[in-house]
Parts: structure tokens; sequence; C-alpha cells
């Protein structure tokens, strides 16, 4: 099964960013183009039913499945930064993390209206960061179809959230 595979070469880093923490690094993954083929035909597989207008990842690692799987459908990729990183006039949100809060933001015209949007990010913890970007989503008028991500932290229950944006909530692991 993929999820095993991709299970095997994921690195557990213990007490990172901080004690008690246990940090799922995906960046094993990237150097394996076999796993990364066989993670991007799931994702497009369990997502190919959706209408998708464009797929949206969140920076940073939500940047490289989701591009490569945009392309691999044909649609527009957007990138949703932290705030201060994009050039032209922005979409912003400000959210609370886990360890604090941040701000995202998406170039105010990359969405067209009613544009039906995927959102990808590596890991999916308490939720937090993908509902702000599905915030962002909304603010561009346009509608959130469905999440992406290569690893959930179900234990953290994050799925509640996100079910008022979208239920196609797919990850690949789940631990």
């Amino acid at each position: 099964m993929l999820d095993s595979e991709i299970n095997k070469i994921i690195r557990e880093v213990a007490d990172f960013p901080k004690q008690g923490i246990s940090f799922k690094d995906i960046t094993p993954l990237f150097m394996d183009k076999e796993i990364s083929d066989k993670i991007i035909n799931e994702f497009i597989k369990r997502v190919e039913y959706l209408k998708i207008d464009a797929i949206v990842g969140i920076e940073s690692r939500g940047f490289l499945y989701g591009f490569l799987l945009a392309n691999r459908l044909g649609i527009p990729f957007v990138p949703i930064r932290k705030s201060g990183k994009l050039p032209c006039k922005t979409l912003k949100y400000k959210y609370d993390l886990e360890y604090g809060s941040s701000e995202m933001e998406i170039h105010a015209n990359d969405i067209q209206k009613n544009w039906n949007v995927l959102i990808h990010d590596d890991l999916l913890a308490t939720g937090g960061t993908a509902c702000a970007a599905a915030e962002l989503i909304k603010l561009s008028d346009a509608n959130v179809v469905g999440f992406t991500f290569v690893v959930s932290l179900s234990y953290l229950q994050p799925n509640e959230k996100l079910i008022p944006y979208s239920s196609n909530i797919i990850s690949l692991v789940e631990y």
C-alpha cells in the first residue's frame, strides 16, 4: 500500500520544533522519483472526479507536490505565502497557529471569481493554516472543492475545522 511506502520514507524528528513534538519530515520523499510519481498519481486518482480550476499550495512545502499536481492536471498553480513575500496587490488573512499567530496572503487577481480551487499542503495538523487558505479562497470569491495532504495528524482531529469549507479531505498517510 502507498501509505506504508510513504511512512517508511518519512523521517520522524523528535522534539522539533519544540520539546514534546514529533515532527514528520517529508523531505526524504523528494529524493525518490518513484514514490513522488506514486504520490502524484494517487492524488490525481482521488481528485479526478472534481471540477478543479486551480490548485493553491501553502508555503513552502505545499508548493512542491501542489505544483506537480497542478502541472499534471493542466491547471494553474497559485502560491499562498507568508505575509510580505508577494510583490503585487494581495489579499491577506490573519490566523492563529499552535505556537502563536501568522498572516498569509495571495495575489489579489490570481484566483478568478467562482473558480473551484483545491488546497494542497504537505501536512495537516490542527487545520489552522488550511482554514486560513480556505478563507483566502473565499475572499477571492471562489470555492474550495477540497484539500489534499501527504500527511494528516488525525489524532488532532483537524478535519472538523475543514469540513465547513469542503468534505473532500484527502490525506495519503495518517498518524
